[in-house]
């Protein structure tokens, strides 16, 4: 059966929408975003920035690579950096 082209249309704009980000997020959104990730395993701050903003209280995990992340969170942390990359967010 084919779809009339009006309902073709829709759903390849609702499509497009659902994979495309609700908003370009800033440097300092994505630089939270990755963080947060991090905090949310344990992970212990080594930066003033990130010690003021998060802290480090009930952190267990000193060593970054010994974060146990799941692939969703290792996906989106590739993605978010890719994006501040590409913004040229300072590191």
């Amino acid at each position: 059966m084919r779809l009339p082209s009006i309902v073709t249309s829709v759903l390849s704009v609702a499509v497009t929408l659902a994979a495309a980000p609700a908003f370009a997020a800033t440097c300092q959104e994505l630089w939270v975003e990755r963080n947060q990730i991090y905090k949310n395993h344990g992970y212990c701050f080594k930066t003033q920035r990130a010690i003021a903003y998060f802290g480090n209280a009930g952190c267990t995990v000193r060593n970054e690579n010994a974060l146990r992340l799941g692939a969703g969170d290792q996906n989106r942390i590739a993605q978010i950096l890719r994006q501040e990359r590409a913004q040229r967010c300072p590191k």
